[in-house]
């Protein structure tokens, strides 16, 4: 079966202040499919985090690979700037903290971020209006985050990263800090975005009314992966 990003056998050690070490990922043998909203799940310290920063190429591992499809790449060989170029053009993160700037509208944050792809100006300003109107935020597109509620923060800080239409979105926590409905409503847009985008959405939770939202679930505990959980999601335009 296809794969959008496969980790072979990675490992991730951290020495720690007294001289020992920390073995935080044990040959984590993993394959994300495209299209699909994958879920690792796991209590604090399995690792979870960890391994996303690593398949986002934030982090390389001790040893193991990251093979990245076009090409054949194993993403922890490449340089830094080689990185660089990979997560500011073919991936995207949303984190548990939206790290909006706070003195922009919703529409200057997206745009601002698109500088960085070098697109023309009005290429940009299409991109984020598309963006913002695509996560349900046309009319609050003026808006600065303080004027914004926890929700609407968090579906610009997913604007931002759909707008230079990536491969994959790597999503940490992106739920932590709301509640329960806006949270399930985030994950609905995060399923919406699979169907219609043909994106792939790679996200750590600890939650598991917002597991239940997902494609398949990825179990880590104490750095290994111990169970895999595929669900069944009702086609489009079913009911729930």
């Amino acid at each position: 079966m296809s794969c959008i990003i496969e980790a072979k056998n990675v490992c991730m050690d951290f020495e720690i202040g007294d001289g020992s070490t920390v073995h935080a990922l044990k040959g984590i043998d993993l394959r994300i499919q495209p299209n699909r909203l994958s879920v690792l799940r796991g209590r604090s310290g399995s690792g979870k985090t960890t391994l996303i920063n690593i398949l986002g190429a934030l982090d390389r591992p001790t040893s193991g690979e990251v093979i990245f499809p076009e090409g054949g790449r194993d993403i922890t060989k490449l340089s830094d700037p080689e990185r660089d170029g990979l997560r500011r053009n073919e991936m995207a993160f949303v984190f548990q903290s939206v790290a909006l700037i706070s003195t922009m509208t919703a529409f200057e944050n997206v745009e601002f971020a698109l500088r960085l792809t070098k697109l023309p100006y009005k290429e940009r300003v299409e991109r984020a209006k598309q963006s913002l109107i695509q996560v349900g935020l046309e009319k609050r597109m003026n808006h600065r985050p303080g004027e914004m509620s926890g929700g609407e923060q968090q579906r610009v800080a997913i604007a931002r990263a759909i707008s230079h239409s990536p491969k994959i979105i790597f999503a940490d926590e992106p739920t932590a800090e709301l509640d329960s409905p806006t949270a399930l409503a985030v994950m609905k847009l995060f399923r919406d975005l699979v169907r219609q985008n043909d994106l792939t959405i790679v996200m750590t939770t600890h939650d598991t009314a917002m597991m239940e939202q997902a494609d398949i679930v990825y179990t880590l505990e104490d750095g290994v992966i111990s169970d895999v959980k595929e669900n069944a999601q009702p086609e489009e335009g079913a009911d729930a």
